[in-house]
């Protein structure tokens, strides 16, 4: 018998360019009979964890499964490239229930006597549910969404021991003692409206008697505490909270910007080459989640699919998922690059739809080893040239999932008071396709102070000039790094 040998560094890298050249590489080389080096990994912000540049996302065929495939090989495959993030939720269908069947042969059911608990330790487990409610009986709102496959009727601690119970359980509300996920998200929120809830009973008056909103519950099943009186055990089910979004940056940002107990330590955003051709995230919530220290993860990396074929909107079958590795006009590689060089991001999830014994035709291995990229390999001229292949797909316009692009916004919120100096305050501007580089305060016209932008991460710290001359009119002004002006109203004193 052959003892397998480790793949260089070069061949490791050789192999990562094979999808966007199209060319077979290393002849002779038995895949079966290799091992790979250690994957790359990068600080997941304040988690005290190191993630691997590829993280596996549960939809594809995870999610919706062709009958020729089976979506629990694509996990174990995951394991043996010591992959260590692990995406899923409780709006992905039987995801789940199929990384709880990996699960079952990796010996990761907690309890049982051959539990690898140092293999349990090694990976980041992070699930996700869109009720924004603690509790059942949600009041009807507005812009605020409740919902989850298992249609329990109940609410976001219902749906964690959920998730317990189908990766760790019997999936029909029963999980051992010891089962817990790393992160639970509030997933995919998109409006101020949402926010209000998810945050209600830490904002003003907690009511243990009515509903509150997620976050208060979660806390405590992250801390064994029973402060809402949903945690009686003192249960510790998840280590970490974190939020998700696809379409609004505005509303993320503020996410962050309301979390004044420091709840929040990952956020899950879309990116992708197409970002900057909307309401983007690179310049926007990115920057703000950084600052923070959250842990960033990126998503829809080839747009839900839209960039190779499939309709630009949300995929719900079988036949949606993709195949193959990227094609001659927007080769793979490259979309995952440009992802993995935007400033804060520290994993990727992606799908994966199909896996072969020709790693050239597998789409795990081939995205695995487009991921072994550092965070500054591109330049920015670089990046630049890589968001023309996103005009091969609906010319730039793929993203459906996120917000129009409206351009440099004025500061938001400007406010003049007068003590013994002027004081002018305001928050942040949204940023267009260029980052934000600092705001100018005018004095009737005049420029009289620069203050340089940097990410806002409280609505309790706007930025803020003081004067000490007097004058008649002020006006805020943001500038980004094209030149471009937006002007706030005139304050008059």
């Amino acid at each position: 018998m052959t003892t397998p040998r480790p793949l260089t560094r070069r061949e490791f890298m050789k192999l990562s360019a094979a999808a966007a050249a199209g060319i077979a590489v290393l002849p002779g080389c038995n895949f079966d009979r290799t091992t790979f080096p250690e994957p790359m990994k990068r600080r997941f912000g304040r988690t005290n964890f190191d993630v691997t540049t590829f993280g596996l996302g549960g939809q594809s065929s995870i999610q919706w499964t062709p009958e020729d495939v089976n979506p629990v090989d694509i996990i174990l495959k995951s394991f043996d490239l010591k992959v260590n993030y692990f995406d899923t939720s409780n709006v992905y269908g039987p995801s789940q229930e199929n990384f709880g069947k990996a699960f079952e042969k990796l010996n990761l059911i907690p309890g049982r006597s051959n539990y690898d608990e140092n293999l349990r330790e090694s990976i980041f487990l992070t699930t996700k549910s869109m009720i924004r409610w603690a509790k059942g009986g949600y009041p009807e709102m507005d812009n605020v969404r409740n919902s989850t496959n298992a249609d329990h009727g109940e609410g976001a601690v219902a749906d964690l021991k959920r998730s317990l119970s189908q990766m760790f359980g019997d999936g029909r509300g029963y999980y051992p003692e010891g089962s817990y996920v790393d992160m639970i998200m509030i997933h995919n929120l998109t409006s101020f409206e949402e926010i209000d809830v998810v945050y209600k009973g830490l904002e003003g008056e907690f009511d243990p008697n009515g509903n509150f909103g997620a976050l208060i519950a979660l806390r405590d099943f992250r801390d064994g505490t029973n402060i809402t009186g949903l945690n009686p055990d003192h249960e510790k089910l998840v280590r970490h909270l974190g939020f998700s979004g696809h379409y609004s940056a505005p509303a993320m940002m503020e996410m962050i910007q309301r979390d004044q107990w420091d709840l929040l330590d990952g956020m899950l955003v879309a990116i992708n080459v197409n970002d900057r051709r909307y309401l983007n995230m690179q310049y926007n919530v990115i920057p703000v989640a950084q600052e923070k220290d959250i842990g960033v993860v990126g998503m829809k990396v080839f747009s839900d699919g839209a960039m190779y074929g499939k309709h630009a909107g949300w995929s719900n079958q079988p036949e949606h998922v993709i195949r193959t590795v990227g094609d001659e006009s927007i080769p793979s590689k490259p979309l995952i690059e440009y992802a993995l060089t935007t400033r804060g991001l520290d994993t990727l999830i992606i799908g994966i739809g199909h896996i072969d014994e020709d790693p050239l035709r597998c789409q795990l291995v081939q995205n695995f080893y487009a991921c072994q990229i550092e965070e500054d390999a591109l330049s920015e001229p670089e990046r630049r040239e890589l968001e023309q292949l996103g005009m091969h797909a609906y010319d730039g316009k793929s993203n459906y999932f996120q917000m129009a692009d409206e351009g440099l916004t004025p500061p938001r919120n400007p406010r003049i008071s007068v003590d013994d100096r002027i004081r002018i305050s305001w928050d942040t501007s949204y940023a267009g396709d260029e980052p934000i580089t600092h705001y100018e305060v005018l004095k009737d016209g005049r420029v009289v102070e620069e203050i340089p932008h940097k990410p806002q991460v409280s609505l309790e710290r706007p930025f803020e000039c003081r004067i000490t001359e007097p004058g008649d009119e002020f006006q805020i002004v943001a500038v980004d790094a094209a030149g471009r002006r937006a002007e706030s109203d005139i304050l008059a004193v």
